[in-house]
Parts: structure tokens; C-alpha cells; sequence
């Protein structure tokens, strides 16, 4: 691996980079024995568990979004929790809270931290949508700084850390839509499909034999931690980082250069951290088709994944039937692509 200028990488990197490329093919087959199809989902879980990132996955019930995130703990041998987010759930489920706690030998009374299940390298939190937004928002903190503050004490969470949500987009009732400063700490907003039918008759033929207890880990808690800084390394050309932030801002109806079918049919355009994690992104996924540089491919692949949950549409949107997805795919054709090279 080389940098913009040539030069030979660290040896860290190097061996970082021989780790990867060695691995990831090995890990896309182990998931395959565990979940039939489904490719797109899996190559997305990777890039972000190489970036370091946390995914929203979206999809209807009985799709093995649970499964799949317990096959890919187990093939990372890291430590797994789930949570099943209800009503009734409160921020200290998650956290933790401090007891009250005496020593029989001395009769010393002292508060004691019982830790909660956020403190694990993946968490699954299942039906994210299903608790109230005093509950999701205990999140917040630890998605982005990779700490919790309880009774006024901050708490360290292991490292690495994930947070993969699932949320059920056909069924409403019950359920709070996640706040924008909450979709926004997820890199990408993967949907689940159905399968197709030569896929669905494997699935139904084949119960009970996709087992993933027999599955070996391929990679370590200290391989992704050193898989997101070779990432963070990889080069992305000057006119490709550019035309990254050209289609992020495109998607801002305040944007003077947004074009006219955004001002129109959205009410809110995605962030700078859209245009972080779709170059972020794309570095990962250049590494996993054996590229030490982004491509344009990677950016345009990316794209819908990374902003689906970052752009909301308006009123006239929904009684038109306009698609967050039909107006990523417009602006892909509407913001000029880089020519020339590349790397």
C-alpha cells in the first residue's frame, strides 16, 4: 500500500492491510452458511464494522436481521448483548445505575456502578423505533463518544463498539420514529429485501440446518480497531472527496445549488456528517474490492445508503409518492461526475 505520493506505507499498515484482504472473503463466506442471499446487507456490515461505524438496518419481520448480527459477533469473537427495545424501557436498562451497596464485614454503606448492557463490543438494540425518545437518546453518547455519563460519572465502554438497530418500517403503531440527531449517528441505513425465490425455497427447504454454532472467529476485537485506522488511511483523490460533498449539499433545499426537484420534494437536506461517512464509506469498501484508493463506483454505491436517513421529504413529497430513494438516485444524475485521474 502507497500514499498519495508513493511512498511505502508503515509496516502497521501493511500487515493491517494483509489482514484484511486475507480475511473478508473468509468472512463472507462463513454469514453465507448462516443466511441465505442477501450479499449487498452483508458487504455493507462489514464496511462498517472495518470503519468502525454503527448501521441502522431496516426490514420486515422474519428477514434474519437478528441472526445475522449474532453470526457476525460471533465470527468477530466479540462480546454480544441484545437488547428488545419496549415501551417500557428506561435509559438505565441500558445503562446501568448505581446501588446502594453494604459491607457486611465493616457495615459500610457505598453506591456501587452495576453496569448495563450497553457495555459489550456489539450491541443489537432490536426494535429501536418501539421505545420513547427519552430511552433512545441514552444512546446518543455512547454512539458517539464511546462513553456514558450515570449520576453524574463518566464510564468507559469497551472498545471496539458497535451499535446495530433494527426497526420495522410496515408496522407503525406503537412506535417513535428516531429524532434526526439519533439517524444521523448511524453510517448507514441498511434495507433488508425479500428474497428471491430460488432463495426463499433454499431458506424453506433447508430449516434448521443454517446453524451459526459451529462458526469460527476470523478477525479480533484489536483487528477492527486496527482495520478503522487503516481505513481512515486510505487516499481519496481531491475531485472525488469534492464531488462527495457536491452531492451531500445537493440534497439541501437552502443550497443555492440544489436543483430544482430537492427544493421541491425535500424538507431537509443531509449534514456534514453524511459527507464524512460517504467518503469514510468509501474508503472501506475500495479495501474490500482490493483498491488502496477510493473510486467513483464506491462513492455513487454508497450514496443511498448513507443519505436515506439523512434526507427527510415534505408534505408534497408523500402526497406525490416521491421516494427518498428515487431522489438519491436523481441526484446522482444531476451532479456532474469527476473526469480524468482518479487515483
Amino acid at each position: 500500500m502507497t500514499d498519495n505520493n508513493g511512498a511505502q506505507t508503515h509496516p502497521f499498515e501493511q500487515a493491517a492491510l494483509e489482514r484484511l484482504q486475507g480475511g473478508h472473503e473468509a468472512l463472507r463466506a462463513s454469514l453465507r452458511q448462516v443466511i441465505v442471499g442477501q450479499d449487498a446487507v452483508i458487504e455493507s456490515l462489514m464496511i462498517l464494522l472495518f470503519s468502525g461505524a454503527h448501521g441502522l438496518i431496516t426490514g420486515a419481520p422474519g428477514l434474519a436481521k437478528t441472526r445475522l448480527i449474532r453470526a457476525l459477533a460471533n465470527l468477530m469473537d466479540l462480546q454480544f448483548k441484545r437488547i428488545q427495545f419496549t415501551p417500557d424501557l428506561m435509559p438505565s436498562d441500558i445503562l446501568g445505575t448505581e446501588l446502594l451497596e453494604e459491607d457486611h464485614s465493616t457495615g459500610h454503606r457505598a453506591m456501587k456502578f452495576v453496569a448495563g448492557p450497553v457495555f459489550t463490543n456489539i450491541l443489537l438494540a432490536d426494535e429501536i423505533n418501539r421505545t420513547p425518545p427519552k430511552t433512545q437518546a441514552a444512546l446518543l453518547e455512547a454512539m458517539e463518544e464511546k462513553q456514558v455519563t450515570v449520576a453524574g460519572r463518566v464510564q468507559y465502554l469497551n472498545k471496539p463498539f458497535f451499535v446495530f438497530a433494527t426497526q420495522n418500517p410496515i408496522e407503525l403503531e406503537g412506535t417513535y420514529p428516531l429524532p434526526e440527531a439519533q439517524l444521523d449517528r448511524f453510517m448507514l441505513n441498511i434495507h433488508i429485501n425479500y428474497l428471491s425465490e430460488d432463495e426463499e425455497l433454499a431458506v424453506a427447504t433447508r430449516m434448521g440446518a443454517l446453524e451459526d454454532s459451529g462458526l469460527t472467529s476470523i478477525f479480533s476485537g484489536e483487528d477492527l480497531l486496527s482495520f478503522a485506522r487503516l481505513v481512515r488511511l486510505v487516499p481519496v483523490a481531491e475531485p472525488l472527496a469534492r464531488y462527495a460533498v457536491r452531492l451531500v449539499q445537493s440534497s439541501r433545499p437552502g443550497n443555492e445549488g440544489a436543483p430544482a426537484f430537492v427544493k421541491e420534494f425535500v424538507g431537509w437536506g443531509a449534514g456534514t456528517r453524511g459527507s464524512q461517512n460517504l467518503i469514510l464509506a468509501a474508503k472501506a469498501r475500495a479495501l474490500l474490492h482490493g483498491r488502496v484508493h477510493v473510486a467513483l463506483e464506491d462513492l455513487q454505491a454508497l450514496a443511498l445508503p448513507v443519505l436515506r436517513h439523512r434526507v427527510l421529504t415534505n408534505f408534497r413529497a408523500e402526497a406525490e409518492r416521491v421516494t427518498v430513494a428515487e431522489l438519491i438516485k436523481r441526484l446522482i444524475e444531476h451532479v456532474p461526475a469527476p473526469t480524468g485521474s482518479l487515483v
